[in-house]
């Protein structure tokens, strides 16, 4: 089967993008995860497929990079809304269905291969505090740790440990490592599904700034958040049933377009090997 596919990526957080509204691509998770491999495959973080659905521009569904179906992703909610805007599906703003809900994406601007994009994010409800550590859903579950120093912390194997601790299971949860410098938060992720620190997380970057506002008494965005990848601004209101009105806005970026073969020896040789 030829595959036709799109890369992106939202500060450094990239993406296999299939328009799949025709039903072509019928998902399964090694043929993603090999995919999704960085040596094996296109390498991508995680993939997406843009799907027909009744009452929406589209539908997201979102495969972490081990081929599982995963929560949301706000930098793949943005890429994704980026890729419409490419398809021409409406003139937007672009309503689309998540596993999580409805969402509202916006072009802000485009230059060449960029474009600035708001993303709608779902209401927080509650933003826990456990210790020293902020526990939320911002579409995907997440814990939130402040440190002095993020260039300090060993995000991977400590994120690791977090992630497989029992009271996460089965699920895990994805942690974030956050500080705060001058005028803007520094954040470091470690994303479950991935297995490893990513460039950039929307759903933890979102995470990292209610926390903050959590933290510092703050009624309002935006905050503005440093990933590794690039910046993002977290825009909310505090309200008595937690956060609403919550947008993540930054660059999504069209990198490149291709074609695979999913059906060739070597594909399926690499799916048989790791059963």
């Amino acid at each position: 089967m030829k595959l036709s596919f799109y890369k992106y990526h939202g500060t450094g957080n990239d993406f296999i993008l299939i328009d799949n509204r025709e039903d072509l691509f019928k998902p399964q998770m090694q043929v993603i995860s090999r995919l999704c491999h960085r040596r094996f495959g296109i390498g991508a973080d995680g993939l997406i497929l843009l799907n027909k659905i009744e009452g929406y521009d589209f539908g997201m569904q979102y495969f972490n990079a081990d081929g599982k179906e995963s929560t949301m992703c706000g930098n793949g909610g943005r890429c994704v809304v980026a890729f419409a805007d490419f398809l021409s599906l409406s003139a937007g703003p672009f309503r689309f269905l998540g596993i999580d809900g409805g969402h509202t994406g916006v072009i802000l601007s485009r230059h060449g291969t960029v474009c600035e994009v708001r993303l709608s994010m779902q209401p927080v409800k509650e933003c826990k505090r456990s210790g020293k550590d902020y526990l939320l859903d911002t579409g995907s579950p997440h814990l939130v740790r402040f440190v002095e120093d993020t260039e300090s912390v060993d995000v991977v194997s400590e994120g690791r440990r977090i992630r497989n601790l029992p009271e996460f299971k089965p699920g895990g949860i994805n942690v974030n490592f956050v500080m705060f410098d001058e005028n803007e938060l520094i954040v470091r992720t470690y994303e479950r599904g991935v297995e490893d620190e990513t460039l950039s997380c929307g759903t933890g970057v979102t995470a990292a700034a209610i926390a903050y506002a959590s933290l510092a008494g703050i009624h309002s965005g935006p905050v503005r958040v440093s990933a590794r990848g690039g910046i993002l601004n977290v825009y909310f209101k505090k309200s008595s049933g937690g956060y609403s009105d919550i947008y993540l806005e930054g660059a999504a970026v069209s990198v490149f377009q291709g074609e695979t073969d999913i059906n060739t020896a070597s594909f399926q040789d690499h799916l048989l090997s790791a059963e």
